[in-house]
C-alpha cells in the first residue's frame, strides 16, 4: 500500500501547496492536508478521496456531525475534529460583514490606505488593491521591489492575482523614496499598459496612486487613465 512518502515530492499535497499554492490544490489534496495520515490500508490521498465520496463532495461534508465522519472507516475523533474546525473557519470567513472591509471610493481613500505604510520606505514598493463589485478592498499585494521599470511589471503578475481574488478592479499605488510624488515616464508607461490589459480582460484599473511623504498624486486626476 502507498504511503504519502512514496509519492513523487512534487505530487505530494503539502509540498504541492508550498510550491503552487492552495488555490492549484484539489479538494480531495486539501482534505488529505487537513487528514495528515492514511490508514494501514490506504494513503491519505485515498482516505480523502473515500470521505469525499462517502459525503458526495464539500456541500454535504461541510454540515457533517463528529459522528457522521468517525462512521468512515479510517476517520478518527481527531481526524474529524480538524475538519470540522476547517469548516468552522470557512464559514465565519463567509459570514465577516462587508461593513468590515475598507472601501475605496476616491485617490484620497486609496492613499489613506497605504500612507503611513509607504510613506517612510527606502525603496520603491509597487502595490496592488483588489477591490470586489462594491469597491471594498479584499485583497493588498506587493508586486515588486525596487526602481520602477515598464519591463519589471508585467501585466501577468498583475491579473494572475486579480484573477485568483476575483477582483472586479483594482488600484496600482506605489511610493516614491524622495518624498516628492511627481510621476515619471515610467510611472505613465505603466500605467497606460496596465489599463489597456485591464479593459481587454474586463479587470478595470481604478487608479495609480504615487505615494509621497504626506502627499499623493493620482494618475486618473492628472488624466492619464
Amino acid at each position: 500500500m502507498l504511503k504519502i512518502r512514496d509519492f513523487p515530492a512534487e505530487e505530494r499535497p503539502r509540498e504541492r501547496l508550498l510550491n503552487d499554492g492552495p488555490g492549484s490544490l484539489s479538494n480531495q489534496e486539501l482534505i488529505a492536508i487537513l487528514l495528515r495520515t492514511g490508514s494501514s490500508s490506504e494513503s491519505v490521498l485515498q482516505l480523502a478521496s473515500r470521505m469525499l465520496s462517502h459525503f458526495e463532495g464539500l456541500r454535504l461534508l461541510k454540515d457533517a456531525s463528529i459522528e457522521e465522519m468517525t462512521a468512515i472507516s479510517g476517520i478518527g475523533q481527531a481526524k474529524a475534529v480538524q475538519i470540522m474546525a476547517s469548516m468552522e473557519l470557512g464559514r465565519r470567513i463567509l459570514q465577516l460583514s462587508s461593513e468590515d472591509r475598507y472601501v475605496i471610493r476616491s485617490p484620497q481613500d486609496g492613499a489613506n490606505y497605504v500612507m503611513e505604510e509607504m510613506r517612510f520606505l527606502t525603496q520603491e514598493h509597487f502595490v496592488c488593491i483588489y477591490l470586489n463589485t462594491k469597491n471594498h478592498v479584499i485583497h493588498k499585494h506587493t508586486v515588486f521591489i525596487g526602481s520602477l521599470n515598464a519591463s519589471i511589471v508585467h501585466p501577468r503578475e498583475v491579473f494572475k492575482e486579480a484573477f485568483r481574488r476575483s477582483a472586479a478592479s483594482f488600484i496600482c499605488i506605489h511610493n516614491h523614496p524622495s518624498g516628492d510624488p511627481s510621476p515619471s515616464r515610467e510611472d505613465i508607461e505603466v500605467t497606460k499598459r496596465l489599463s489597456e490589459c485591464g479593459k481587454m480582460i474586463g479587470i478595470e484599473l481604478l487608479d495609480h496612486l504615487i505615494i509621497g511623504d504626506r502627499k499623493f498624486i493620482s494618475l486618473k486626476e492628472k488624466g492619464y487613465l
